[in-house]
């Protein structure tokens, strides 16, 4: 059986994946094989994003963890796009960027 952590992730996932589903009318799942060399995202269905997703106590070390992580695995997927969906106390969501992912996909809007 998977560690407390492992099943605290997968259930994040599943829950984020699941209200993005909801609130775009579009299907998206979780991906499998999380932690590979070839790791590209959290999340599968968003079209041309990588997504990462995290549930810690500790909002700033999961922003900064998770953005380090997110780069990498947008690089592996060749994504144009990438966010971090961050869980905060209290279940809500927050979608964080950094400057640069902000800006490309503001550009893509325009």
């Amino acid at each position: 059986m998977a560690n407390p952590n492992k099943r605290k992730g997968d259930a994040a996932e599943r829950e984020i994946a699941g209200l993005l589903t909801d609130a775009l009318n579009i299907r998206i799942r979780r991906k499998l094989g999380a932690g590979r060399q070839d790791d590209t995202g959290d999340l599968d269905g968003l079209p041309d994003c990588t997504a990462q997703v995290k549930n810690y106590a500790d909002i700033a070390r999961a922003i900064r963890e998770g953005l380090a992580v997110l780069e990498q695995q947008q690089k592996n997927s060749g994504t144009i796009h990438g966010v971090l969906f961050v869980r905060r106390r209290g279940g809500e969501w927050i979608a964080v960027q950094t400057l640069d992912q902000f800006t490309t996909m503001f550009r893509e809007t325009l």
